[in-house]
């Protein structure tokens, strides 16, 4: 029994593939690369199988995960990338950005 749920793009190759499946006959969560290119076509190594038994945790890790805390991370890697560009710009060596005294 193989049942897709969702698959997310990861990029213009490869997109990540969420599916209910029985291998060795045991149900479980899949969550796999499937990369489609000249050279290869189909579902690589990379990925992780949750088991049945197991899901009801999985579910509740992932549920316990607070969006803002994503976006905060983006929002920290911003500011650092700001604070750089303030000492760039605050540089008193004398020399401009041309490299000129």
């Amino acid at each position: 029994m193989e049942k897709d749920i969702g698959e997310i793009q990861k990029n213009e190759e490869t997109k990540i593939i969420i599916r209910i499946d029985d291998f060795g006959g045991q149900p479980g969560l899949t969550i796999r690369e499937f990369v489609k290119s000249e050279r290869y076509t189909g579902f690589t190594k990379a990925g992780v199988r949750i088991k049945a038994e197991k899901f009801e945790d999985f579910k509740k890790i992932i549920n316990s995960i607070d969006p803002n805390d994503l976006s905060t991370q983006k929002s920290e890697k911003q500011q650092d990338t700001q604070n750089i560009e303030e000492r760039i710009d605050n540089d008193e060596s004398g020399i401009d950005e041309q490299g000129l005294m």
